[in-house]
C-alpha cells in the first residue's frame, strides 16, 4: 500500500494535480467494462470523424470474431492523455493506448506511466514490420522506444489548380509567385491560402514557414527553448511570415479559423490553397481531389535555406503504447499488437482511410488520390522539414497557439511576435 500511495503521489506531481484531480472521483467511468481472464482493454484516439476510425473499428471486431477474446474500447480525442493520465492516478488505466507521441505523452515512459517497448519489438517480430525512420523517431534519449509507432504524418500543400487556371495562374513554388498567384485569386473573388489560423493547424504553418530559413538543428534549438530572438534565421522567418500577412497571401479573417473550416473552405472552392496533413486529404471528396495537385509550401525567394518547397513530414503520428497495467497482459496484448501490424491490417489502413502508416507495405492509397500524391512526393520534388511537436514543452502549446492567432489576425510586427512567442516558453 506505501509503495502504491508513493508512487502515485510521483505520478500525480509529474502529470500535474491541478487537472487531473477533479476527474478522480468519477474515474470509473473513465474504464472501459471488460473483465475476466482473456481480456484486454484499449485506449484510442482512432475514434469518431478521425480518418481511420472506422476501419479501426472493424479490425477491433474482426479480431474478436476470429480470436474469442474480449476487446474493450474506451474512445477519446484531444483529451485522451489527461483521461489517460487521471486513470493512471486511481490505477485503472487501460492496457493499451493509441495516441500521438507529442505534449504529455512525452513524458509517460519516464513517469512509468508506460513501459518501453524496445525488447518487445524483436521478442514480437516487428523490427522487419516497422520503418526504421520510425523506430528511431519513437526512441528516446535514454535508448527506450516508447510505443510501437503505428501511424505517420505527412503534411503537404494542396493546390485547386482549377481554381488557379480561372485567375490565370500556375502552382506557385516561390514566395514571390505565391504573393502574385494571391493577387490574381483575389481578382477573381477566391480566397488564396486557408489555414487555421485560431488552432494547431495554423501553428504548423507558421512553425514551417520558420523553417524556410533555418537549418533543421537550428530549428531543434529554436523549438525546444523558444529563443527566436537569439537565431538570425528564425526572426528572418517571422519577418518573411509578416510579408507574407501583409501581401495578403492568407484568406480574410484566417485568425478565426480551425483546421475543420479550412478544410471547408478549400472543399467548397471558396479558397484555393491549403496546408493540411495527409489524413485530412483523405476527406477531400473525389469531385474536388480531380481538380488538385499536391506540393509543398512555396521557398523563400531570397535569404531562405530550402531547395525545393517545403513539406512536414514526420513518423509521429498515433503509437501503440503499452501502460503498467497492461505490463501484466503481455501474453494478451502481443497476438493483438502483431494482428494490428499484419499485411490485411495495413492495406485496410492505407486503402479503407487513406492512413500513412508506419508499417513496411507496397500499397498505395487508390480510393484517397491525394494522399497518394503526397506519398509520391520525393526530395527532388519537396525538402521535408520537421514537426516540432517533439521539441515543444506541453505547456508551451496553448500559449503559443495564442500567438500564432495574433500574428495571422493583427498588424503586429515581427519584433512583436518574436516577444510573444518567447514569453510563451516561460510556463515550461
Amino acid at each position: 500500500m506505501t509503495h502504491d500511495v508513493s508512487r502515485r503521489a510521483v505520478l500525480k506531481a509529474v502529470f500535474g494535480s491541478a487537472i487531473a484531480t477533479p476527474l478522480l472521483a468519477s474515474c470509473g467511468a473513465l474504464v472501459p467494462a471488460s473483465s475476466g481472464p482473456g481480456s484486454i482493454s484499449v485506449h484510442t484516439q482512432l475514434s469518431g470523424a478521425v480518418a481511420g476510425a472506422q476501419v479501426f473499428s472493424d479490425v477491433v471486431a474482426a479480431y474478436r470474431r476470429r480470436t474469442g477474446r474480449i476487446v474493450a474500447q474506451l474512445k477519446n480525442g484531444s483529451d485522451l492523455p489527461i483521461v489517460f493520465e487521471t486513470s493512471t492516478l486511481a490505477g485503472k488505466q487501460a492496457d493499451v493506448a493509441i495516441v500521438n507521441m507529442m505534449g504529455r505523452t512525452l513524458g509517460w515512459t519516464d513517469a512509468g506511466a508506460t513501459i518501453p517497448v524496445t525488447d518487445l519489438l524483436d521478442a514480437w517480430d516487428l523490427r522487419d514490420k516497422i520503418l526504421p525512420e520510425a523506430v528511431a523517431e519513437w526512441t528516446d534519449d535514454e535508448g527506450r522506444l516508447r510505443a510501437f509507432p503505428f501511424t505517420r504524418t505527412n503534411w503537404p500543400v494542396s493546390f485547386n489548380t482549377g481554381l488557379l487556371e480561372e485567375a490565370g495562374v500556375e502552382v506557385p513554388t516561390t514566395s514571390d509567385e505565391l504573393i502574385a498567384v494571391a493577387d490574381a485569386l483575389r481578382s477573381k473573388g477566391i480566397g488564396p491560402v486557408t489555414v487555421g489560423g485560431s488552432d494547431w493547424s495554423g501553428q504548423k504553418l507558421f512553425l514551417q514557414i520558420l523553417q524556410g530559413f533555418v537549418s533543421q538543428e537550428e530549428a531543434r534549438t529554436v523549438f525546444s527553448t523558444g529563443k527566436l530572438s537569439e537565431s538570425a534565421g528564425a526572426v528572418a522567418g517571422v519577418e518573411h511570415f509578416v510579408m507574407l500577412r501583409d501581401a495578403g497571401v492568407f484568406v480574410d479573417d484566417v485568425q478565426g479559423y480551425t483546421s475543420d473550416s479550412e478544410l471547408t473552405q478549400f472543399n467548397t472552392r471558396k479558397a484555393a490553397i491549403v496546408p493540411a496533413m495527409s489524413s485530412a486529404l483523405a476527406l477531400v471528396p473525389n469531385e474536388r481531389a480531380k481538380e488538385v495537385t499536391v506540393g509543398g509550401w512555396p521557398v523563400p525567394s531570397s535569404g531562405g535555406v530550402l531547395a525545393h518547397p517545403s513539406v512536414i513530414k514526420s513518423y509521429n503520428g498515433h503509437g501503440i503504447w503499452i501502460s503498467e497495467n497492461g505490463a501484466d497482459k503481455l501474453d494478451l496484448i502481443k497476438p493483438f499488437v502483431q494482428d494490428l501490424y499484419s499485411d490485411e491490417v495495413t492495406d485496410a489502413f492505407v486503402l479503407g482511410s487513406g492512413r500513412d502508416m508506419n508499417r513496411v507495405t507496397d500499397t498505395v492509397s487508390q480510393d484517397f488520390p491525394l494522399v497518394a500524391q503526397a506519398s509520391r512526393l520525393t526530395d527532388d520534388d519537396v525538402t521535408p522539414v520537421m514537426l516540432p511537436d517533439l521539441l515543444i514543452p506541453d505547456s508551451v502549446f496553448e500559449p503559443m497557439i495564442k500567438v500564432t492567432a495574433m500574428a495571422y489576425g493583427s498588424s503586429a510586427s515581427a519584433a512583436r511576435i518574436v516577444d510573444a512567442f518567447e514569453k510563451s516558453y516561460d510556463a515550461a
